[in-house]
């Protein structure tokens, strides 16, 4: 009935694997796990080979690191139930009822159907707080709010897909860059793809370090632009891609890029520190986005 798959990097993930096994036990449904070990390091693999205890369930390896969307490709066609549960391995169901609430959609008009994401309530260390911030001001939505704007506010840590339509679209991705889940998004909007977001939340557990998710957001940036020229997205299918076409139209991107000279450091000075101010990362994203259309830094 369904198969859960779970790409993991440099990740234990035998804490996340019992917990969805005991509901899926519970559930008393047929189903399998699978894990991808995608090129991780031997400890973190010797460590998740516990897994393979469990009923059902079993641990892939890659030998080489072939990133989120191909490892995710892998899984599903080597997946044996027509949905397909994804899961981010740094992730954790926020209640004991996430695969029951799961199953009731199985037999609906939905093709695709997206749990959501939440971040605890504790405060990280001061190297994880923009990561923690962003996530709880800006990916932390209710299914209410998600539903407003069904496309664009798509988070794929945490969703259950028809296996035909996810091969269908992952397929067309070809990159493995950080910022795809837009593309995502818009491959399934233009063919109007019925989805539905629901109150069915994971935590997200793995928060990088401040530095490195905003490299993620300057990449997932890039990326943007990239599948814009490549005529892929469009107007509407990304908030920050409607800001920078809205700024090209009136001509503001090469007085932006000047400004992005003045103030990158400054804005990264505090997006980096204790005191990171979370509005300043959408304006940092957007002067970066012109100087890089300007520079032609693709």
């Amino acid at each position: 009935m369904i198969s859960v798959l779970i790409p993991t990097y440099n990740y234990h993930v035998t804490d996340l694997v019992k917990e969805i096994h005991k509901q899926l036990i519970h559930c008393k449904i047929s189903f399998e796990i699978m894990c991808l070990e995608d090129g991780s390091d031997k400890n973190y693999v010797e460590t998740n080979k516990a897994i393979n205890s469990l009923s059902n369930t079993r641990l892939l390896f890659s030998d080489i690191n072939k990133g989120r969307i191909f490892s995710r490709q892998e899984l599903a066609e080597n997946a044996k139930y027509n949905w397909l549960l994804f899961l981010d391995a740094d992730t954790f169901p926020v209640n004991q009822n996430f695969i029951f609430v799961y199953l009731q959609y199985i037999d609906s008009e939905f093709k695709g159907i997206f749990g959501g994401i939440n971040y605890k309530s504790v405060k990280p260390e001061k190297e994880y707080l923009l990561r923690w911030k962003y996530g709880r001001k800006h990916e932390q939505k209710s299914a209410e709010k998600r539903n407003q704007n069904l496309y664009n506010t798509i988070v794929s840590a945490n969703f259950l897909i028809n296996k035909e339509v996810f091969l269908t679209y992952n397929s067309k991705i070809n990159k493995n860059n950080y910022g795809f889940d837009s593309y995502f998004g818009s491959l399934l909007k233009k063919d109007e793809v019925v989805i539905k977001h629901i109150d069915n939340a994971v935590f997200h557990l793995g928060i990088e370090k401040s530095e490195v998710y905003l490299d993620k957001k300057e990449e997932a940036t890039r990326t943007l632009l990239i599948l814009y020229r490549q005529g892929k997205m469009k107007q509407n299918d990304n908030n920050l891609l409607d800001l920078f076409l809205i700024l090209k139209r009136y001509k503001f991107v090469s007085i932006l890029s000047f400004f992005h000279k003045i103030f990158s450091q400054l804005l990264k000075r505090n997006l980096l520190g204790k005191y990171s101010y979370i509005p300043f990362l959408q304006v940092y994203r957007i002067l970066y986005m012109c100087h890089t259309s300007q520079k032609k830094l693709l």
